[in-house]
C-alpha cells in the first residue's frame, strides 16, 4: 500500500521567481569581491589562468606555472580558461573565471530539479485517490516534490563552500546530478538518447575528476539495469560505455599525440586513481560518522526517513535509483585511502533526490520539531555573525573584537553601505520568512526544509557581505605576493625563481606578485623562494637541497597565519 495520502493543497508549488531569488542569493555571495582563496580556490585558479594565457601544451597538461597536477582532470580548468578568454577583460580574470562555477551549480541545481521531477510524476509514487477526490495531479506532486528537492539541495552545509569555489569538486558533484538525471530519463523512457546523455554526463565526469566514481556510477547503473530492465543492459553497453570512451580519448589521444612539455599526464593521471584505494579501515568508518553527519544536513534524515517510510515499494524507481548511488558512494568513501570533505560531495544530489520523497510522508510533529530546531540554531548563528560585525566595527563587546582582531592583525575595518544594507535586507526576509512559517502554518510539504535552506542562505549571505573582507585579508596572499614582487626584477627582464611553495601559495604569487617560477624546460634559477614554519630556527636544511651559495632578501608571512614563513633568496656566486 502506498504511504502517501494528500490533498491538492499540499502540493502548492514555489512560485518560479521564488526558487530563482533563492538560488541567485545562494550563489552570488562570495562569487563576487574577493580574491582566489587558498588552497582548492586558488589552486583552481592558477590552473585556469595559466591555460587562458599559454599554448596548447598548457591545456593539455594542467599545471600552475610549471607546477603538474596529474590528480585532477582539464574539464574544469577548460571552462574556466574559456571564462577568462571571454570576459576577464571586462570583470577581472578572478571573477571571470568564477563564471564558471556559476555554471556547475545552474547544471547541478537543474539536475536535481529535473531528476526528482521525472521520478515523482512516476504512477508508483503518486499518493492515493481521495474518497471525494482533491488529489494533486501527477505534474503538481511532481513539482512539489522537485522543489523540495532543491530546497533541501540547496540547504547542505557540505555545499556551501565547494559550490563558490571554481574546483573541480564543483563541476563533479554538478555532473553526478545529471547523470542521476539521465539515469533517471533512461529507466523511466528507454531512449537510445537518454542512454546516449548518461555516456556524456559520465565522460565529462571522468574529465573532470579521474575515472574512480564514473566507472562506480555506470557499474550501479548496470546493477539497477538487472534487477529493474534487462533490455537496458544492452543500451548500456552499446550507447553509454562507447560515447562515455570517446569523450574520454578525445583529451587522452590528444595527450599522447601532442606530447606536451615531452611527455604526457595521462598515466600519472589514470595511477592517481589507483592510489587512492584501499582496505576499508575503521579510521573511514570515523570519518564518514563524524564529518558525514554535519556535511549531508538536513538530506540525511529525510533520506532516512524516505528509505523507511517506503520500505515496502523500494523496488520504486524513486527509491532505487538515488540509493543504490549512494550505497555505492558509500563504498568508495570507505574503500578511500585519504578521505577528505571532496569525496563527500557526490553524496548531496542522491540524498537530496531521496530526501524530498520523505516529506510526503512525515508526521506533522517531526516537521514542526526540525522547523524548530532550524529556526533556533540558524537565528542563533545569524545573530552572532551581526554581534560579531558590530564588535569588529565599534570595538564592543570588547572580547569579541579583541578576538577578531587577534585572528587578523592588521585589519583595518572599513563601513561598506551596500553590504551592510544587503545584510539588513537578508535579515527582514527571513524574519518575515519565520513569521510566514509560524503564523499561517502552511499545508505545502516544501514547508518542512524552506526555513532549513532560507537559514543556510541568510548566514552565508551575511558572513559574505559583513566578514567578506576580514575572511578575504586572512585567506588572500596578495599582500605577501606584492612583498615579493618588490624585491625582483622588473617583468621584462628575463630571471625564474625556484621554490618549494604549494600550488595554492604559487598561483598567488604568480598572479599577484607576476612571479616567474620556474618552469619545465628550466634546471637553475637566480632566485630561490623558499617555505617553512616559523618556528624553524634555521633554513639551512631547506638551502641544502638547493645547488649553490644564496642570500636572503626578504623574509615574511600572512598576518593571520602563524604556520607559515616565506623567505626570498639570491644565488651569489
Amino acid at each position: 500500500m502506498k504511504p502517501v495520502r494528500l490533498p491538492a493543497s499540499a502540493a502548492h508549488t514555489l512560485p518560479r521567481w521564488g526558487l530563482y531569488a533563492l538560488c541567485l542569493l545562494y550563489i552570488l555571495p562570495g562569487l563576487i569581491g574577493r580574491d582566489p582563496w587558498k588552497n582548492d580556490d586558488a589552486i583552481s585558479f592558477g590552473v585556469m589562468w595559466t591555460m587562458a594565457h599559454g599554448s596548447l601544451q598548457d591545456w593539455l597538461w594542467p599545471h600552475v606555472m610549471g607546477l603538474p597536477l596529474t590528480d585532477e582532470g582539464p574539464l574544469a580548468y577548460w571552462l574556466g580558461a574559456i571564462c577568462i578568454k571571454l570576459f576577464g577583460w571586462l570583470l577581472g580574470e578572478p571573477m571571470a573565471a568564477r563564471i564558471s562555477a556559476m555554471l556547475f551549480f545552474l547544471i547541478g541545481a537543474s539536475s536535481v530539479w529535473y531528476c526528482t521531477y521525472v521520478l515523482g510524476r512516476r504512477a508508483e509514487v503518486q499518493p492515493l485517490q481521495l474518497a471525494f477526490g482533491g488529489q494533486p495531479d501527477e505534474r503538481d506532486f511532481g513539482r512539489m516534490l522537485a522543489d523540495g528537492a532543491l530546497l533541501i539541495y540547496l540547504g547542505c552545509l557540505g555545499l556551501l563552500l565547494h559550490s563558490h569555489e571554481t574546483s573541480p569538486a564543483a563541476l563533479q558533484v554538478s555532473l553526478i546530478a545529471f547523470a542521476l538525471y539521465t539515469s533517471a530519463k533512461l529507466f523511466d523512457a528507454g531512449s537510445f538518447g537518454s542512454a546516449a546523455t548518461l555516456g556524456l554526463a559520465l565522460g565529462l565526469s571522468i574529465l573532470t575528476r579521474g575515472w574512480l566514481l564514473p566507472l562506480t556510477f555506470l557499474l550501479g547503473v548496470i546493477l539497477l539495469a538487472v534487477l529493474q530492465s534487462r533490455k537496458l543492459i544492452v543500451r548500456l553497453l552499446l550507447v553509454t560505455l562507447p560515447v562515455m570512451l570517446l569523450i574520454t580519448s578525445v583529451w587522452v589521444i590528444g595527450s599522447y599525440v601532442v606530447q606536451p612539455f615531452d611527455g604526457s599526464p595521462v598515466a600519472a593521471w589514470m595511477a592517481s586513481d589507483y592510489r587512492e584505494l584501499n582496505w576499508p579501515a575503521w579510521q573511514n568508518v570515523k570519518y564518514l560518522m563524524v564529518n558525514g553527519i554535519w556535511f549531508a544536513w538536513p538530506a540525511w534524515p529525510f533520506a532516512a526517513w524516505a528509505v523507511y517510510a517506503w520500505r515496502k515499494q523500494y523496488k520504486g524507481l524513486h527509491i532505487a535509483i538515488p540509493l543504490i548511488f549512494v550505497g555505492a558512494l558509500f563504498l568508495l568513501v570507505l574503500l578511500n585511502q585519504h578521505p577528505k570533505d571532496g569525496i563527500l560531495l557526490p553524496l548531496l544530489p542522491p540524498l537530496a533526490i531521496l530526501a524530498a520523497f520523505g516529506l510526503p510522508t512525515m508526521k506533522r510533529g517531526a516537521i514542526n520539531a526540525i522547523d524548530w530546531f532550524s529556526v533556533m540554531t540558524l537565528s542563533t548563528c545569524a545573530g552572532f555573525i551581526w554581534v560579531g560585525w558590530i564588535a569588529k566595527q565599534t570595538g564592543w563587546p570588547t572580547q569579541i573584537a579583541k578576538n577578531a582582531f587577534k585572528l587578523a592583525p592588521g585589519f583595518r575595518p572599513e563601513f561598506n553601505a551596500f553590504s551592510f544594507f544587503a545584510a539588513l535586507l537578508a535579515t527582514i526576509l527571513w524574519l518575515a520568512l519565520v513569521h510566514w512559517r509560524i503564523s499561517r502554518r502552511p499545508s505545502v510539504l516544501w514547508r518542512a526544509v524552506v526555513l532549513s535552506s532560507g537559514g543556510v542562505i541568510l548566514c552565508w549571505l551575511l558572513l559574505m557581505t559583513l566578514w567578506l573582507p576580514w575572511i578575504n585579508y586572512g585567506k588572500s596572499y596578495a599582500g605577501v605576493a606584492e612583498q615579493i614582487a618588490q624585491k625582483l626584477p622588473d617583468n621584462n627582464k628575463q630571471y625564474c625563481v625556484d621554490t618549494n611553495v604549494g600550488a595554492a601559495q604559487r598561483a598567488s604569487f604568480a598572479y599577484f606578485g607576476n612571479v616567474k617560477f620556474i618552469h619545465f624546460d628550466e634546471t637553475s634559477c637566480r632566485y630561490l623562494l623558499l617555505q617553512d614554519n616559523p618556528r624553524s630556527k634555521s633554513d639551512s636544511t631547506l638551502l641544502r637541497q638547493y645547488d649553490g651559495r644564496w642570500r636572503i632578501l626578504w623574509e615574511g608571512r600572512r598576518p593571520s597565519d602563524r604556520d607559515e614563513r616565506f623567505r626570498l633568496y639570491r644565488r651569489i656566486d
